[in-house]
């Protein structure tokens, strides 16, 4: 059983990190193992998120008055809470994946960037490509435009020069 203090304690840590965190997803857990809630942890710190099992009525104090403050729709039952702290898209994929092989780990929802989102667009976002990649599909549509203005360029020299080896080989094969 917690005390008052605690429970105040936690909540000022959530609250602070729901203000700092990107994105914030909400699960419902039923008959995870420790072996099972261990190995979704260890997932998501890679990712650079943390998983924490809270209390609804401390989710909700936690959330009220922060970014993260549509979560408190998807809080019902057994909630765990995964505290993005880099890149959501990755977050999400790991969730999406863990509840795919694991029947205990239910992904309810979240909040990104202070609107709320529901499981179905959590899956959506699971399947965006990652950062990098997005970035580079970014960085080749800007460069294409200046890569064909430039081959552009370069043809009208070299059609010229075509034409002036076309105009040498007629004069050779008339002498």
């Amino acid at each position: 059983m917690l005390t008052r203090k605690q429970k105040e304690e936690i909540v000022q840590k959530l609250r602070k990190e729901f203000e700092e965190a990107p994105a914030v997803f909400v699960t419902t857990y039923r008959a995870m193992t420790a072996e099972e809630s261990n190995e979704l942890r260890k997932l998501l710190r890679e990712k650079g998120a943390r998983y924490q099992v809270v209390k609804n009525t401390l989710l909700r104090l936690a959330s009220s008055g922060t970014p993260a403050e549509p979560l408190q729709q998807f809080i019902e039952g057994p909630t765990g809470v995964a505290i993005c702290k880099e890149d959501p898209v990755e977050v999400a994929k790991v969730l999406v994946e863990f509840a795919k092989e694991h029947e205990c780990l239910i992904n309810r929802g979240g909040v990104l960037g202070g609107k709320p989102l529901e499981a179905a667009s959590l899956e959506a976002l699971a399947k965006v490509p990652p950062r990098e990649v997005l970035m580079a599909q970014l960085l080749g549509l800007l460069q294409a435009p200046m890569a064909q203005f430039v081959q552009l360029l370069a043809a009208v020299p070299r059609n010229f020069l075509y034409a002036l080896n076309a105009i040498k080989e007629k004069k050779a094969e008339q002498a």
